[in-house]
């Protein structure tokens, strides 16, 4: 059997329901839709939410606090996660996927922080760094490169 020979079983598809066709069709006159009111109109109905006139949930619910735009959010990796790797190698987001100390959504943005020691030379690449973490990646012999956001 081949793709191009593959069809549904006999039956198994079913056209639309065409309706407003003229009586014959079962669907004509109304299309369905009972005699005038409310529902019958174009666009009728209700929306979402409406409660028949109560006030709605949505409205009855107190509003607290703000949610801040263009936040961005860091994923963290301490000093003490690299040690993972060896001696002159480089660390940027990928190899902290492979390494599992980030998720691989979140390479778009890693920022290191400086809690722990480093004992070796990593050429570090991240998208964020603190003062401490940078200060000591340096003083192990290490070099910072920052990526763009």
């Amino acid at each position: 059997m081949r793709l191009d020979q593959l069809h549904p079983a006999p039956g198994a598809k079913k056209g639309p329901k065409r309706v407003g066709r003229g009586p014959g069709s079962g669907h004509g006159k109304t299309a369905g839709k009972g005699h005038k009111g409310q529902k019958a109109r174009s666009g009728g109905g209700k929306g979402p939410g409406f409660e028949g006139g109560q006030m709605p949930l949505y409205r009855r619910v107190p509003k607290r606090g703000f949610v801040p735009r263009a936040r961005r959010v860091y994923a963290p990796v301490n000093l003490k996660s690299l040690g993972a790797f060896t001696a002159g190698s480089v660390v940027d987001p990928d190899r902290l996927v492979e390494a599992g100390l980030i998720k691989k959504a979140e390479r778009g943005s890693v920022k290191l922080l400086g809690e722990g020691e480093l004992d070796r030379t990593l050429t570090v690449k991240v998208h964020a760094i603190s003062a401490a973490a940078k200060q000591k990646v340096e003083a192990a012999g290490g070099t910072v490169e920052v990526l763009p956001a």
